[in-house]
């Protein structure tokens, strides 16, 4: 459930980065779509470059702390990361959501 407005609640979106040279594109026309749609999206593709693979993933689990639900998009199972992230949302009773099921 939801707990911000119905109006904004808050998205974060879970896919693979690494070794995707298009992920920046990909999580980009996500996060487009989901704000065109009234969300307020957390994406952790627009992180800058240089950091070590541990601060990011610090960083997106801070970012899923604060989203009300987590997409995933159709790579996700192909990214460590990502899984992680779609299992520690799982694990806290985190709504968890695939992307064409979410924007339907």
């Amino acid at each position: 459930m939801l707990k911000r407005s119905e109006n904004h609640p808050v998205v974060y979106l879970a896919g693979k980065i690494t070794g995707d040279p298009d992920y920046r594109k990909k999580f980009r026309q996500a996060e487009v779509k989901l704000a065109y749609m009234d969300y307020i999206v957390l994406n952790p593709a627009a992180l800058p470059a240089g950091l070590d693979p541990s601060d990011y993933m610090r960083i997106s689990l801070a970012m899923l702390e604060s989203a009300d639900v987590v997409v995933l998009l159709p790579d996700f199972e192909a990214s460590e990361g990502a899984t992680i992230e779609e299992r520690y949302a799982s694990y806290i009773e985190k709504a968890v959501y695939m992307y064409d099921r979410f924007i339907e």
